[in-house]
């Protein structure tokens, strides 16, 4: 069996963060939940508080947000070494905030998934 190629890998690391905007643009965790390991950690401040580290937390507040079919978003960059990965996503106009993710990602019985997000967020379109 090859092995598989960078952008082989970054083809499948994408639709995994697919996923993911997928559940921010409607405002469903449960879409967004296949993209992301159950043991999954996220840290972010919501003004000077700490959020995180339980990734319920992502979920309880994607629950909260109203639909974004608007929303635009970018995949900045995917590194990809061997089994792990990271990535950064740009999203403007998710119910109103823009944020900028950080990724780590792990490639776990031959299937990419989210580890942990770390992230920015700032009010705006």
């Amino acid at each position: 069996m090859s092995e598989t190629t960078y952008v082989q890998e970054c083809s499948a690391i994408t639709e995994v963060l697919n996923k993911y905007l997928e559940g921010n643009a409607k405002g469903s965790s449960a879409a967004m939940k296949p993209a992301f390991h159950e043991k999954a950690t996220i840290f972010g401040l919501h003004g000077t508080e700490l959020v995180g580290p339980e990734i319920q937390k992502l979920y309880d507040i994607v629950d909260t947000l109203t639909p974004s079919p608007n929303a635009r978003t970018a995949i900045a960059r995917i590194d990809v070494a061997g089994t792990a990965a990271n990535a950064r996503v740009d999203s403007d106009n998710v119910a109103g905030y823009c944020f900028s993710d950080f990724f780590n990602l792990l490639k776990i019985d031959g299937k990419w998934v989210i580890v942990n997000k770390v992230y920015h967020t700032r009010s705006g379109t």
